[in-house]
């Protein structure tokens, strides 16, 4: 009863997101104007709207604002009895990736595009589907008789840019300031419901048990204060060669593995044995990248690649600056080169730290007295999720084998979502059930992203079954 509840609902709410899709309303990190621009505000203007009209009993809705920040959509469903008592905090975001290019058949990041099962468009899956899920799921336990705690649905605008916004909101949402209605206060959470994350097939339900914490910034070498000549090469230093010598120091260039020891963690025995049942359900190919040519990668065991997709830092240059396109260049030594620099780092490796040993690490006596500098810092921490308390683990377990049929997976993933942390660290006691629906092929944040539309709906009818076994046990 409850996936038919869930899934007539979702039938209703495809055309809500395609809306959503054609919004673009890029994180503020991509789009600077985001406030004068407006998009922002289509978004959650859409989103806050669908929710206030799904006629939820009690439903309390408002849009929390403070200064210059973006907003967060706030919508408090009360418990279905007044002796349950907790609350569940589900929490997705809204704001999206940029465009990038390579977007299939014509199609574009803000022209949704239906094919089969699969919903294609900037923000579908990552994450403008999730604020449909939560409330649909609330309305699916009450449909279907069930119980749940007090719910409080929580949708940010800001997580693609690290969630710079949220610990401001969270402070005036947790002593009832800011727009927050008169008496009203967020309390003390007992269980979290994140929907930001992905899934390693389509076949169960799957539940994230860590994240990569991430530190980044741009490492810039300057040897001229203008180009010259290239008949000067072999007196001036190259930039590109001392940047190339400067990464060795925080690279082994031969297998990329990270060489700044305070960058590395031990891996707990649960997680371990959680990367070998995963990779014994997923087999060698459990995700599917797109290789170019004879590409292989960097560890061929399955086990062993899920681990260092979780737990081991690894280095990624996302950008390059200083350098003309090839057909523009010309015989000049260029004046500088610079990198934009992404490390992820183990869940629990200390994030500043890290960030503070790659800086001494790359600036410290640069080859021929090279001017280094690096800017625009940023760090986020990782995420370990505590021990899973019995009811949630075997919540999880019944809801997967109702909605898809199978049990679930339990693996950490590779990328951050910096709200889990401060989550954890403000709610100790609590319990964390991260989930979502990109899994593979999905593209989160690069061209032709997709959302699996019969996985949001299992996904969705797993989230009401959680709030009714949470409802039961406390």
């Amino acid at each position: 009863m409850t996936q038919a509840f869930v899934d007539d609902c979702w039938d209703a709410i495809v055309p809500v997101l395609e809306d959503y899709i054609r919004i673009p309303n890029k994180s503020p990190v991509f789009d600077p104007e985001w406030e004068a621009n407006g998009h922002m505000d289509r978004a959650v203007d859409l989103i806050a709207g669908w929710l206030q009209d799904q006629g939820v009993d009690g439903l309390t809705l408002f849009v929390h604002r403070l200064p210059g920040l973006t907003p967060v959509i706030v919508a408090e469903a009360p418990a279905t009895d007044p002796d349950i008592t907790g609350t569940v905090l589900l929490y997705g975001h809204l704001d999206k990736q940029p465009e990038m290019v390579g977007w299939l058949d014509g199609f574009g990041p803000w022209e949704p595009r239906r094919d089969g099962d699969r919903l294609y468009g900037r923000g579908a899956g990552d994450d403008g589907y999730a604020a449909f899920a939560a409330l649909t799921a609330i309305r699916a336990v009450r449909e279907g008789g069930g119980r749940h705690a007090r719910c409080v649905v929580l949708i940010e605008a800001s997580e693609e840019s690290g969630s710079p916004d949220l610990p401001a909101h969270i402070d005036a949402l947790a002593r009832g300031g800011g727009a927050c209605p008169a008496g009203w206060v967020l309390g003390e959470i007992d269980l979290v419901v994140c929907l930001d994350s992905g899934c390693s097939d389509y076949d169960r339900l799957w539940v994230t048990t860590s994240l990569r914490g991430l530190v980044g910034f741009d490492l810039r070498v300057d040897v001229l204060t203008e180009g010259v000549h290239s008949g000067s090469s072999g007196v001036v230093p190259s930039s590109f060669r001392i940047l190339r010598a400067l990464l060795s120091r925080i690279e082994d260039e031969a297998t990329g593995r990270i060489l700044v020891p305070g960058l590395h963690a031990d891996i707990p025995a649960e997680r371990v044995e959680q990367a070998r049942q995963a990779a014994a359900v997923l087999g060698p190919d459990f995700e599917r990248y797109p290789y170019a040519g004879a590409t292989r990668p960097m560890v061929e065991d399955p086990a062993e690649q899920i681990l260092a997709a979780t737990w081991r830092p690894a280095l990624s240059v996302t950008g390059l600056d200083g350098a003309p396109r090839p057909q523009d260049a010309g015989n000049v030594l260029r004046p500088s080169t610079t990198a934009k620099l992404s490390i992820r780092l183990p869940p629990t490796c200390d994030h500043e730290r890290a960030l503070d040993l790659l800086t001494e690490v790359l600036t410290a006596d640069p080859p021929h007295g090279a001017l280094v500098s690096v800017t625009g810092r940023e760090a986020g921490p990782g995420w370990d999720a505590p021990a899973t308390a019995a009811w949630l683990s075997e919540a999880a377990d019944a809801a997967s084998r109702s909605a898809f049929g199978q049990p679930p997976g339990a693996l950490g993933i590779g990328g951050s979502i910096p709200f889990m942390a401060m989550l954890g660290h403000r709610f100790p006691a609590a319990q964390f059930l991260v989930t979502g629906v990109m899994g593979p092929g999905s593209n989160a944040h690069g061209p032709n992203e997709f959302l699996d539309l019969p996985t949001a709906r299992r996904v969705t009818a797993c989230v009401a079954g959680v709030l009714d076994a949470h409802a039961r046990a406390v």
